[in-house]
């Protein structure tokens, strides 16, 4: 019997485990065996798995996360792990590898694919800022978290006659800011691909107080950077870096709101959303996306 190999790498994301299950009853289906790979690509490197059958996967489509596990390693920035992970692959006599992930995973993926591994890659990030398809699943449910998160920001905001700042998700997409801030009735929103503007939101909020509004909702996405005459700046919560070289984000709400206080001399208060949006069970739409992902992905590897 042939095998088919799965595992989820990078952030944990709604929906998940709707493509785990959905790979393992359509391949069983369909005469395959299935063996998971746990806590991605170092699953790999360590020849961690399990044999996933019906039991394994019954029950799992409402929760979140992945049952696999998830980490962000990469293979290519240590040579031995490399050799290691090619080695297992032939060992474990994998016919295909489905890699569920997003940039880095499916980055990682698309190099080993040159290798000669036989991969399918399945488009994974709540940020909604893959190539080649109009939404990843995990996208709806964090946008609906993000929302309603927003709507009960906006009643302790006029309560209190305050400027609320949302910080959200988004490193390089303004995805997430955009669509629940508009659900949410944001009066500003600002993304990465949109340098901030500080006179201009400033501006924005001050108009808002004197049509005589004695509150203001802006929701910025963690990656948006200051416009600063040519330069860019980007805060950021440290100066790590992650196994893929990227920077920890975080901290661009708690300056915002700084200088709209220092600017307007309105009281402001700043939330960060951070990993709550992407914890929990799954929305319908992003259950049934991953569900649709998952057997696209067996019938990609037949």
């Amino acid at each position: 019997m042939e095998k088919i190999g799965i595992l989820t790498g990078g952030g944990d994301c709604p929906g998940l485990n709707s493509v785990i299950r959905a790979v393992v009853r359509k391949a069983l289906l369909d005469g395959y065996e299935v063996i998971g790979i746990k806590n991605g690509w170092q699953g790999l490197i360590e020849a961690d798995t399990l044999k996933l059958d019906l039991r394994s996967v019954s029950g799992i489509l409402p929760r979140g996360g992945t049952i696999l596990g998830t980490s962000r390693t990469n293979l290519y920035k240590n040579p031995e792990d490399l050799k290691q992970a090619i080695a297992n692959y032939k060992k474990l006599e994998l016919s295909a590898l489905i890699a569920v992930g997003g940039e880095d995973t499916l980055g990682v993926a698309s190099k080993l694919l040159k290798e000669g591994l036989k991969i399918v890659g399945v488009p994974k990030t709540i940020d909604n800022d893959l190539s080649g398809t109009d939404y990843t699943f995990g996208f709806d449910t964090a946008i609906n978290i993000a929302m309603e998160c927003i709507d009960r920001l906006h009643t302790t905001a006029e309560s209190h006659h305050r400027i609320m700042v949302v910080e959200v998700m988004g490193r390089h997409a303004g995805w997430i800011a955009t669509e629940a801030g508009i659900a949410g009735g944001a009066d500003v929103i600002l993304i990465p691909e949109i340098p901030i503007d500080i006179e201009e939101v400033c501006s924005l909020v001050k108009k808002r107080h004197e049509r005589g509004k004695t509150f203001s909702l802006v929701v910025v996405a963690e990656g948006a950077e200051f416009k600063s005459g040519t330069k860019l700046v980007e805060v950021t919560q440290d100066a790590k870096l992650d196994e893929f070289g990227h920077v920890r984000l975080g901290g661009i709400g708690e300056i915002l709101a700084k200088e709209i206080e220092k600017r307007t001399g309105y009281e402001t208060r700043v939330s960060v959303l951070g990993h709550i949006q992407r914890g929990g069970s799954p929305t319908a739409f992003d259950r049934i996306l991953g569900t649709q992902f998952g057997v696209k992905a067996v019938e990609l590897v037949k």
